[in-house]
């Protein structure tokens, strides 16, 4: 599952257990981007506080589909299969629309985002994530005002450069260690935004 060593739930004790408990899917399953956190749990922690708040929070106010659609963006840019697929799925529930789901990442396979079922403003702000994931020190207030003057609120841009900048974080975590989706449920996520502490994967 990665290329360091992890505790699987069943051996863990402690603070990694109670952490395990909080981020469990059906069966007690635990994504292995959480499990490779499982030699420094206080990692696993920050992880997934970050990764709540960032992309299922009810203060959002992007489509809560459309900043997945952003991390499977960002995720084939970083070359992160692993982020791809998981956030494929998800996409694909909280979309509801299976053929508009394979089309918009159909564009982002063939880097045609012209090519997708998005509004204009979305495909900007996927061209906005892409330069910051590139070539982030190229960024400048333009693009900011871009973003604005397409329409997204300053809370908005916010709200997509932290999800662009998490699954920069994420698809390291996960290049870098080595982790597979062998043993994963695809798509789960923690689907209560209304309770920040409410990890558990549905």
């Amino acid at each position: 599952m990665a290329w360091i060593r992890t505790v699987p739930f069943e051996e863990a004790t402690g603070k990694l257990k109670k952490l395990y408990e909080r981020v469990t899917g059906p069966g007690n399953n635990v994504d292995n981007i959480m499990m490779v956190h499982s030699l420094r749990p206080h990692s696993m922690e920050g992880h997934m506080a970050v990764y709540k708040n960032v992309l299922h929070h009810t203060g959002n106010k992007v489509p809560k589909w459309f900043l997945e659609v952003l991390g499977v963006w960002v995720s084939s840019l970083n070359d992160c299969a692993y982020c791809v697929e998981h956030h494929f799925a998800g996409l694909q529930r909280l979309l509801g629309d299976e053929a508009r789901g394979r089309a918009i990442r159909a564009a982002i396979e063939a880097r045609e985002l012209e090519a997708a079922p998005l509004e204009a403003a979305q495909v900007l702000a996927m061209g906005y994530a892409r330069r910051l994931t590139e070539e982030a020190a190229s960024v400048t207030e333009a693009d900011i005002a871009a973003l604005r003057e397409a329409g997204f609120d300053d809370g908005e841009i916010l709200e997509i450069n932290q999800v662009t900048a998490y699954f920069a974080y994420a698809n390291r975590t996960v290049l870098g260690l080595g982790c597979s989706t062998r043993g994963d449920v695809l798509g789960l996520s923690p689907n209560n935004s209304e309770n920040p502490d409410d990890w558990g994967h549905t």
